[in-house]
């Protein structure tokens, strides 16, 4: 019975070191792309059809994986707020043409807020 404890004891401390590993949980869309969320202070909740984890949201239709990863493996398209929107500097095509935010349509662009540049797909 002793030796049964002492294995199972060590078990949950090596899974324990080899969650240590992951710094990372990484969400994949149906469309292909990666979010990498870190896992320091995680917290994840679901409200309707929504996930939301750390800063990021997900519609639960478009995820087709989630897993735990030791990098970042963002694929580089970032989800904007609403406000990070409403606060973009400077909105630009793919050709490097200014965009007014009003007449941007579908397709991707570069928008540069206070937080930095991202690449966004309009829908």
């Amino acid at each position: 019975m002793k030796k049964l404890v002492l294995l199972f004891c060590f078990l949950i401390g090596a899974l324990t070191v080899h969650a240590d590993d992951y710094a990372y949980l990484t969400f994949e869309t149906t469309s292909g792309w990666k979010v990498s969320v870190p896992v320091a202070s995680l917290t994840i909740s679901i409200s309707g059809t929504t996930l939301t984890a750390g800063g990021q949201s997900f519609a639960l239709t478009d995820l087709s994986k989630m897993y735990f990863s030791a990098s970042d493996e963002t694929t580089g398209i970032d989800t904007l707020t609403t406000h990070d929107w409403d606060e973009a500097v400077a909105v630009y095509d793919l050709n490097g043409r200014k965009v007014e935010k009003d007449q941007a349509k579908k397709g991707v662009y570069i928008v540069k807020t206070k937080q930095g540049t991202h690449k966004i797909v309009v829908q």
